[in-house]
C-alpha cells in the first residue's frame, strides 16, 4: 500500500509506543517535536489534519470532538489500561490494512 498512515501521537501516549512504531519504520510525530506541547485538543486536531496525520490517543476528548463533526484526518483510540504491546500491535495492524486516505474522518478503536 503506497498511502501509509502517518501518526501524530497525543502528548500523553507512552513514549515506548512511539519508539516501537519507529523501530518498525513508521512515520510518527509527537507534539513535543511539532512544538505543539500543551496545545488544546482542537488545535492538535487541526495541526494533524493540516499535516495529513492520524491522531493516536487515549483521551476520550478526541472522541467527543469527532461526535461534534470536528474535521480530522483520522483518530485511533485506545483505553487507558491498554498495554504498550497491544497498542503497538494494533497500530501496526491498522497501518498495514488501512490507507491514510481511508482513515480521513474515521475513528478506530484498539
Amino acid at each position: 500500500m503506497s498511502d501509509f498512515i502517518k501518526f501524530y501521537m497525543d502528548e500523553h501516549v507512552p513514549k515506548a509506543v512511539t519508539q516501537g512504531l519507529r523501530r518498525r519504520e513508521v512515520d510518527v510525530l509527537t507534539p513535543q517535536e511539532a512544538s505543539m506541547l500543551g496545545a488544546s485538543d482542537e488545535d492538535q486536531t487541526i495541526f494533524a489534519e493540516k499535516n495529513k496525520r492520524v491522531i493516536f490517543t487515549q483521551d476520550v476528548d478526541f472522541l467527543r470532538l469527532h461526535k461534534t463533526n470536528f474535521s480530522h484526518y483520522g483518530i485511533i483510540f485506545a483505553p487507558q489500561q491498554t498495554t504498550i504491546g497491544h497498542m503497538v500491535r494494533g497500530l501496526m495492524l491498522i497501518y498495514d490494512l488501512v490507507s491514510s486516505n481511508e482513515m480521513r474522518g474515521r475513528v478506530e478503536y484498539l
